[in-house]
């Protein structure tokens, strides 16, 4: 009778072609490139500042924003959020661990 049919055998099977240093045994002469340095990690204590900071009702909701862009908006409602989180934000901004609220989504 046969071998039973499967759904894959109704389409053509398509092979990529092999670059250069596939075919040779990778011996290719591309460099692996070098990690970026990593940025310091902030101290203990800044992240636990910035945790009561996400935690504090009194400058509004957190969700959905930086916490630069919290600290501005407080900053914008009269609130008076404390200056040395926003001092925080700005030297590391390019952390996520600092940018991000505790209930922030990072970005991928």
């Amino acid at each position: 009778m046969g071998r039973k049919r499967l759904i894959t055998d109704s389409y053509p099977v398509l092979r990529r072609p092999r670059r250069r240093a596939e075919a040779k045994g990778r011996r290719g002469t591309r460099q692996e490139e070098a990690p970026a340095p990593a940025a310091p990690c902030p101290d203990p204590a800044v992240l636990d500042m910035l945790r009561r900071f996400d935690l504090s009702w009194e400058y509004g909701p957190c969700t959905g924003i930086t916490r630069l862009q919290r600290w501005e908006r407080a900053q914008a409602l009269g609130l008076s959020p404390p200056a040395p989180v926003r001092d925080a934000l700005l030297e590391h901004q390019d952390d996520p661990a600092v940018t991000y609220s505790l209930w922030h989504e990072y970005p991928l």
